[in-house]
């Protein structure tokens, strides 16, 4: 009885672990499984390298710039050669970004391109701003913006 016992619990609490590691991809699971990969391309940007006038920023958009600690890049270039691989990755970013955790931003569509702009967290604090934009003809990018206190409403201003 004692041995049932134990062996119920010990595959119960497998089990329990496996379910809950199994949550399906994530972007940066993404990024770290295609950084060095071919045909792609990836750039950890501290903010203090990207050269910005601030002079004319508003104080929304001063606040939101100054939350923000790095970017992170990772793009796909898109040829003839590679178009059924193009297509299988731009799919799984899509999958990705389309669980409900990414609440959207906004979103724009230009004769074939596309940029989307979501975030994770709550409507006051952003944990990170994601940037992502396609085109048939050149590939796809992903931008995650990193930071503290972000505010997606101000990074709106600032976008």
């Amino acid at each position: 009885m004692l041995r049932t016992i134990k062996y119920f619990f010990y595959t119960f609490f497998t089990a329990v672990i496996l379910v809950s590691c199994g949550q399906g991809e994530t972007l940066q699971r993404y990024y770290v499984d295609h950084q060095e990969a071919k045909n792609f391309i990836s750039q950890d940007f501290p903010l203090s390298m990207i050269e910005i006038d601030k002079s004319n920023f508003t104080e929304q958009q001063q606040e939101a710039y100054n939350s923000v600690d790095k970017l992170n890049f990772l793009g796909y270039k898109a040829s003839q050669e590679n178009a059924d691989t193009f297509k299988s990755e731009l799919s799984k970013v899509k999958a990705i970004l389309s669980n409900e955790k990414y609440n959207d931003l906004m979103e724009f569509s230009d004769k074939g391109n596309k940029i989307s702009v979501k975030y994770l967290g709550t409507n006051q604090e952003a944990e990170e701003i994601i940037l992502f934009g396609s085109s048939p003809d050149m590939g796809f990018g992903i931008v995650r913006i990193l930071g503290d206190d972000m505010s997606p409403d101000k990074m709106i201003t600032l976008i």
